[in-house]
This record gives structure tokens, C-alpha cells and sequence, in this order.
């Protein structure tokens, strides 16, 4: 006899690394290194970006990018919305901002933030030919 009670069952999120992943290599010259058991993102060797998986102790629970930042920015963002931004350990206090993927993600300003960690980490030459 079929049972009859029903499971609800939520469609699965899709993985935030793919999207962030393809916005990250979408910049000029960017690539991807695997470091620290982690995707990590740069230009010319260089790191701009970071993903934290949410089961590591790099992800505190939660998927996340961390993005170079000034730290007047990183303080701003962090402020202005504590429940979207963070500061991630080891490079926080150096004004890199995390950003939380587990919940609504904006990927319109989270572009704009990987642009301006692009920036900031490409070669001034690279860098200026990019200009918006």
C-alpha cells in the first residue's frame, strides 16, 4: 500500500563557487589557484579573491568570498550590513571584505567588489587599460 505521507523536499541550491567562479575569471587576466585547499583567485599571480567553503574552518559555517578591500571600505560594507559582509580572518585586518553566499547574493555589487579587488591587485599598466 502506498504510504501516503508526503516529503517536501526543497530544490537544491545551486553551488555559489560556480557563479562566483565565473565572475572572478571573467576579469582580465584572472586565474584560479587552488591554495590552501581552497579556490583562490588572482591576477598576474597575485590574489584578489578567495571562496570559503562553509564545512572548513576557513568558512565558519558559511560559503563566502573574501575580496581585497581598503579598510575604509571593508568598515563601511561591514557596518552598513553586518548580515551580508565580514571581516574574514588572516586578511581582514589587512581591509579585505568577506561576503556571505548563503543567503540572497547581489551579484551585481558583488561584481562591482571583485572588480575593485581586481584593481587593486592588478599592475597599474593592466589595471588602467581596464578602466570603466
Amino acid at each position: 500500500m502506498p504510504s501516503t505521507t508526503r516529503t517536501s523536499r526543497r530544490p537544491a541550491r545551486p553551488n555559489p563557487l560556480t557563479k562566483v567562479r565565473k565572475l572572478c575569471l571573467s576579469l582580465p587576466e584572472a586565474h584560479e589557484v587552488e591554495a590552501w585547499g581552497e579556490p583562490t583567485f588572482r591576477v598576474k599571480n597575485k590574489l584578489f579573491a578567495m571562496y570559503a567553503k562553509a564545512d572548513n574552518h576557513h568558512g565558519d559555517g558559511r560559503n563566502a568570498i573574501w575580496c581585497k578591500a581598503s579598510r575604509v571600505n571593508q568598515r563601511l560594507m561591514i557596518d552598513a550590513a553586518p548580515d551580508r559582509f565580514f571581516s574574514p580572518p588572516y586578511v581582514g585586518p589587512s581591509g579585505w571584505v568577506g561576503v556571505y553566499l548563503d543567503r540572497k547574493v547581489d551579484w551585481d555589487e558583488l561584481k562591482d567588489l571583485l572588480w575593485d579587488a581586481w584593481r587593486m591587485t592588478a599592475p597599474k599598466k593592466l589595471a588602467a587599460a581596464h578602466k570603466e
